[in-house]
């Protein structure tokens, strides 16, 4: 199956992370943008951890998901770690001890 673009900045490819919507030209999930974007960064904050996309790239992702939040929050709960491995430090700094 060729790679199937979503919007101006998503895409899909069946040979890259099985499938799930990225940014064209890398492994950038949508799911890890919205990841980001969840823990209440910015979306031009997110350029410091992901350096490698624009802001224009970040912005269409999070407009991917909030017109495909279905499919993307099962991507999110797929890849989600059980509390029991994270540790206590990062339960701590997120706030959930």
């Amino acid at each position: 199956m060729p790679a199937e673009t979503l919007s101006r900045y998503v895409t899909r490819d069946a040979q890259i992370l099985s499938g799930e919507p990225i940014i064209i030209g890398t492994r950038t999930s949508v799911r890890a943008i919205v990841g980001l974007w969840r823990l209440g960064i910015m979306p031009e904050e997110i350029l410091n951890h992901l350096p490698h996309l624009t802001l224009a790239q970040v912005f269409d992702a999070l407009s991917f998901y909030l017109d495909n939040q279905p499919e993307i929050n099962e991507y999110i709960e797929q890849n989600r770690i059980p509390d029991e491995l994270v540790h206590p430090s990062v339960k701590k700094a997120l706030g959930k001890l």
